[in-house]
């Protein structure tokens, strides 16, 4: 007998409704009733909606993208990719935006907003618990991972440690010896988020060079312009600022100027991500392959759902560093 949304609710004690708000909207069901509904869904094998292996209908179908888009723009770039891999084996593409791992308490996904027919999800910067990947695992369809990794997943991933050290290695070249690092103020360490790597990036390349000391880290409560302008306002004693991405440096050159100080005769500034803001900004920052992650993570999705019992695989791309006129040379 197929196990339904009226199954899994009896059996958690629970309305349907929350169980359906528990998959749809994880954020609106208190954490303990979540994390028992996804206990029994995967006990269960319990799927939404009919589930994501529904191919007998004679094509691919359907994919879901999850990812933070509106709390980080770039985000929208790597969906590009994945339109455009799609695009190409006539796949549609259904687009979920969820909250910023750093601004939540819990961050760790326990459930997807996702239902329907689904041949495959691609999840981007949004780590999952335990209790996700087994209800996953039991739901069945391929899944790919971008910026974040489980070793029961394939996954696209960013040098992110690699792309901190470029920056330290460039400030440091220039004769910087206080930098300051800016970044969203991380609510859980439940996981290790991609500014945490870039930091430690960061802390290796000063270290090497005996300038750790010098080194502040300055967090803002989000990654809004505004928060990057109060934070800039704060990173005071230093000659450089490394922001966490181009949206936060952003921020920090306004706070700069609204000190009276000068990007880049006063204070070097570097962002990270190369997307239009940082040249239009003329900043010096990292390039990320935003289209190119999204349209690898596409392919690994596609290649797993034609050929199911394909290897996982780990795809890791490498940064950038992209100088501009905000780090000039003093």
């Amino acid at each position: 007998m197929a196990v339904t949304i009226y199954t899994v609710a009896e059996r958690a004690g629970v309305s349907i409704s929350t169980v359906s708000l528990a998959i749809n909207h994880p954020e609106r069901v208190n954490e303990a009733t979540r994390r028992r509904i996804v206990k029994v869904a995967g006990e269960l094998g319990y799927r939404p909606s009919g589930g994501a292996a529904d191919r007998a209908r004679g094509s691919m179908g359907r994919i879901a993208v999850v990812a933070p888009f509106t709390s980080y723009p770039s985000y929208g770039l790597r969906l590009g990719g994945v339109l455009g891999a799609a695009a190409e084996s006539g796949i549609d593409v259904i687009v979920h935006d969820l909250a910023s791992a750093a601004a939540s308490s819990s961050p760790l996904l326990d459930a997807l907003p996702v239902r329907g027919s689904l041949d495959g999800i691609i999840i981007m910067g949004l780590p999952l618990s335990r209790g996700g990947i087994e209800l996953l695992q039991a739901w069945g369809p391929p899944i790919v991972l971008v910026d974040t990794q489980e070793h029961e997943f394939s996954s696209v991933l960013l040098d992110d440690e690699r792309g901190g050290y470029l920056v330290g290695r460039h400030l440091v070249d220039r004769g910087h010896t206080q930098i300051a690092f800016v970044h969203e103020a991380q609510r859980s360490f439940q996981y290790v988020s991609a500014g945490m790597l870039r930091l430690s990036g960061l802390k290796r390349a000063l270290d090497e060079a005996g300038q750790l000391d010098g080194l502040m880290v300055v967090e803002s409560p989000d990654g809004s312009v505004e928060a990057g302008r109060l934070a800039g306002g704060q990173a005071t004693g230093v000659s450089a600022v490394f922001a966490n991405h181009d949206q936060l440096a952003a921020g920090v050159l306004t706070g700069l100027r609204d000190r009276g100080l000068d990007v880049p005769r006063d204070v070097a500034l570097v962002g990270f991500d190369d997307g239009p803001l940082a040249q239009g900004l003329e900043l010096t920052t990292v390039r990320q392959p935003f289209n190119e992650s999204g349209r690898v993570a596409a392919q690994l999705l596609i290649s797993r759902i034609e050929k199911p019992g394909q290897s996982l695989q780990r795809v890791t791309l490498s940064p950038e560093l992209v100088e501009r006129r905000s780090t000039s040379p003093r």
